[in-house]
């Protein structure tokens, strides 16, 4: 099992990105059986398709259908409270403070499934919020 993180699937989306070509070929190997993302990851990516620049923005009905097309191909993972509050907790000590929650849910959810590979563009952030999984976090 791998766990995509937002950004990969942004890159995905949008062919003008500059990681879309690694980003799509990861994607393109990717099955709801081996592939999972945080729940969460379905309002980020809502929140970037509708809020980008107007040349690449998506309407809401628009970055639903997306949004849509990406979760037929992966398996989505939801924390539980106690799992959001252990998360939290963990952040804290490590000092994570402001966005860097939203990666440690994705990390958290990562561990829920045991996820060999965490694909993220943001490899500093992640490793940030879980030292212990640094091997384990790649881009595409």
């Amino acid at each position: 099992m791998i766990l995509l993180d937002t950004s990969v699937l942004i890159a995905v989306a949008h062919v003008h990105h500059v990681h879309h070509e690694p980003s799509r070929n990861l994607w393109n190997q990717c099955s709801a059986r081996d592939t999972a993302v945080n729940t969460h990851t379905m309002a980020e990516l809502y929140n970037v398709f509708t809020s980008m620049p107007r040349a690449f923005r998506l309407s809401p009905r628009n970055a639903n259908a997306a949004i849509g097309t990406f979760l037929d191909r992966v398996t989505p993972v939801a924390l539980t409270t106690e799992e959001y509050r252990e998360t939290v907790r963990a952040a804290s000590a490590l000092g994570i403070a402001g966005g860097g929650i939203y990666d440690a849910l994705h990390v958290a959810c990562a561990r829920k499934v045991n996820a060999e590979t965490i694909y993220t563009w943001n490899i500093r952030d992640f490793q940030r919020v879980a030292p212990d999984l640094a091997e384990r976090i790649a881009t595409p």
